[in-house]
């Protein structure tokens, strides 16, 4: 006797674990029932997919079993290759938000501690100043290369404090006043 019955599975295209159940039916009929396992499929949807089930006589399979479950197999094993795809792709889109909402996070401090640092200098200055204390504020007033953005605004009050004291004259007029 020489059949053909596992090349013919051999030449099925599927990914996973092809399980046969035979059974004995009435009048000689059988049962069959084929199911297909993926394991590396983590979407429990893959449990919904029912089994092809047959009932026929023996020869009746013989003549048409593989025609009969080629079709359904590859689907059913196509459905859960992509849904696997699907899984990992679900789960590195994750990953990307929660990495890109905590570089908004991170930057957002950032911005924050900077525009805190820039606000405390110039606050520092503008007290300075009511003292009269022109070119220690000159020196508190925020540098330009770590506030690039704010270079208009940090060139102007630089220059008001310097014409406060840089001007010297015989009478005082534009010299600090000493407290």
């Amino acid at each position: 006797m020489n059949a053909n019955f596992f090349n013919q599975i051999a030449q099925l295209d599927f990914t996973g674990v092809l399980q046969l159940n035979i059974a004995k039916g009435a009048e000689s009929n059988l049962i069959v029932s084929i199911i297909l396992n993926n394991e590396q499929c983590g979407d429990n949807a893959k449990n919904l997919i029912p089994p092809l089930t047959f009932n026929a006589t023996p020869q009746e399979f013989d003549e048409g079993f593989f025609q009969q479950i080629t079709t359904p197999i590859q689907k059913a094993s196509g459905l859960m290759v992509d849904m696997e795809v699907f899984m990992k792709q679900l789960e590195e889109a994750k990953k990307q938000s929660a990495m890109d909402k905590e570089k908004t996070e991170k930057e957002k401090k950032d911005k924050e501690a900077k525009d805190k640092k820039y606000k405390d200098g110039m606050a520092k200055a503008d007290e300075l100043e009511k003292d009269g204390k022109f070119r220690d504020a000159w020196m508190k007033v925020p540098d330009i290369t770590e506030f690039p953005e704010k270079a208009d605004e940090i060139r102007k009050r630089k220059t008001e404090l310097s014409e406060k004291f840089s001007t010297p004259s015989l009478f005082g007029a534009g010299q600090e006043q000493i407290v």
